[in-house]
C-alpha cells in the first residue's frame, strides 16, 4: 500500500536528487533535499483539504487531478508562475522574462519579491473564506465545540464570510499594507486589488461547482439518470461526482493549490535564486503531497479521523492571517508550517481520543478505496 501510493513519489525523489548533484554538486542537492521539505511542511495540510474534495470525484476526474493536476502543480506554479509574475510586473515579454530568471537571478527575485504584496493578498483572502465558510457551517462533529457552537448559530446570517473577508481586506490594506517589507512603500491599491480578485475567483469557482454538485444530488434524489458515478468504497461520498460538478471541482482544487504555493514559492528565495533549483526541489515537495492525499483517501482516514478536517481548516485559517501579515512583517516559513502541522496534530489526538473513547479504534482502517492514482 506504502509503495503503491508513493512508489512514484520515491521514484521522482531519487531522480531528482541525482540530477541535483550532477548539475549542481552536493551543495545543489542538499538545497533541493531542503527545499522539497520545506514544500511538505508547509502544504502538510494542503493534503488534507485536497483529501476532503478529491473522495467526492469519481476514478476518471480523481485521475485528473493527479496526473494533469500535478503538471500543473510542478510546472506551473512552481516554475511558469514566477515567471509569469516578474513578466507582468517589469511588463516584459516572456522570453526576457526566461532570460531574466536565468541570466540575472537578482533582479529576477527583486521582481518577484516585490510582487509579494498582490499574491499574499489574493492567496490570503481565498484561503480565508475556505476557513471562514467551514467554520460557519452546521457540522455533525465538532472539534473545538466552544468556538464551533457559536459560529453556526452566526453563520445563519447571508453572507457573512464575505463581510468578515471585505473586512479583513480593509484593515490590511489600512494598516500592513501602507508599509509593506523590502521598502515596496504603500502597497494598500494593490493589495485591495488583490483581495477583491481572491475573494472573486474563490466566490465564481466555488459557487458553480456547488450548484453542480447540488444539482446532480437532487437529480439523484429524485431517481432521474444520474451524471455522477457511483462512488468508490472508502471514499465518504454518496456520488462521486462526475461532469461539469468534477470539472469545476477540480479548477477549485487547482486554486487552492496555488493559494498553498504562494508561500512556498516566496519562501524558496530565501535559500536560493536559481529558479530550476526552485523548481526541481518544490517540485518533489509537491509529488508528496500529491501522494498523501491519494493515501487519505484510500485508507477513509477522514472518515475515521473526524476532527483531521477540523485541524486543517484552522490551519488554512492561520496561513490565511499569516500571509496577510507577511505583506509588511518577515515570518520565519518553520514557523508557518509548524503551525499547521501542531494544528493537524491535535485534531489527530483528539480524533484517536474520541474513537477509543466510543470503541471505534479506525472503522476504516483495512480498508482501501479503489481511487485511481497518476502518480
Amino acid at each position: 500500500m506504502l509503495l503503491k501510493t508513493f512508489g512514484w513519489s520515491f521514484a521522482i525523489t531519487a531522480l531528482g536528487l541525482a540530477l541535483a548533484g550532477v548539475l549542481w554538486g552536493w551543495q545543489g542537492l542538499a538545497i533541493v533535499g531542503i527545499l522539497s521539505v520545506l514544500e511538505i511542511s508547509l502544504s502538510f495540510d494542503n493534503a488534507v483539504i485536497n483529501a476532503g474534495i478529491l473522495r467526492k470525484m469519481n476514478a476518471f476526474w480523481q485521475k485528473i487531478f493527479l496526473t494533469v493536476g500535478i503538471l500543473i502543480a510542478v510546472f506551473g506554479m512552481r516554475l511558469v508562475f514566477p515567471v509569469v509574475i516578474v513578466a507582468i510586473t517589469a511588463k516584459l515579454g516572456p522570453i526576457e522574462a526566461v532570460g531574466l530568471a536565468i541570466n540575472d537571478k537578482v533582479r529576477y527575485q527583486e521582481l518577484v519579491t516585490s510582487a509579494h504584496p498582490a499574491i499574499a493578498a489574493f492567496g490570503g483572502i481565498f484561503l480565508l473564506m475556505i476557513f471562514l465558510d467551514f467554520i460557519f457551517e452546521e457540522r455533525d462533529y465538532k472539534w473545538l465545540s466552544w468556538i464551533e457552537k457559536p459560529m453556526a448559530k452566526m453563520g445563519k446570517l447571508d453572507m457573512l464570510s464575505v463581510i468578515i473577508a471585505l473586512v479583513v481586506l480593509l484593515v490590511t490594506a489600512m494598516t500592513v499594507a501602507t508599509a509593506a517589507a523590502h521598502g515596496a512603500g504603500d502597497k494598500s491599491a494593490t493589495v485591495l486589488l488583490a483581495g477583491v480578485a481572491g475573494l472573486l475567483t474563490y466566490l465564481v469557482v466555488g459557487g458553480i461547482s456547488g450548484y453542480f454538485e447540488d444539482k446532480l444530488e437532487e437529480e439523484g434524489e429524485e431517481g432521474d439518470e444520474p451524471a455522477a458515478a457511483p462512488a468508490k468504497k472508502g471514499t465518504g461520498a454518496a456520488v462521486g461526482l462526475a461532469g461539469k460538478a468534477a470539472f469545476f471541482m477540480f479548477l477549485y482544487l487547482e486554486v487552492i493549490d496555488a493559494s498553498f504555493s504562494f508561500d512556498g514559492v516566496i519562501g524558496a528565495f530565501a535559500i536560493t535564486n536559481d529558479i530550476f533549483m526552485m523548481a526541481l526541489g518544490l517540485g518533489i515537495g509537491a509529488m508528496y503531497i500529491r501522494s498523501l492525499t491519494v493515501f487519505l483517501v484510500r485508507k477513509g482516514t477522514l472518515d475515521d479521523y473526524v476532527y483531521l478536517e477540523h485541524g486543517a481548516h484552522y490551519a488554512i485559517g492561520a496561513l490565511a492571517v499569516i500571509l496577510l501579515l507577511t505583506i509588511k512583517y518577515e515570518i520565519n516559513d518553520v514557523f508557518t508550517g509548524l503551525v499547521g502541522i501542531v494544528l493537524i496534530g491535535l485534531s489527530f489526538a483528539s480524533s484517536v481520543v474520541r474513537n477509543r473513547r466510543e470503541g471505534k479504534p479506525g472503522e476504516s482502517a483495512g480498508k482501501t478505496s479503489e481511487v485511481t492514482s497518476g502518480v
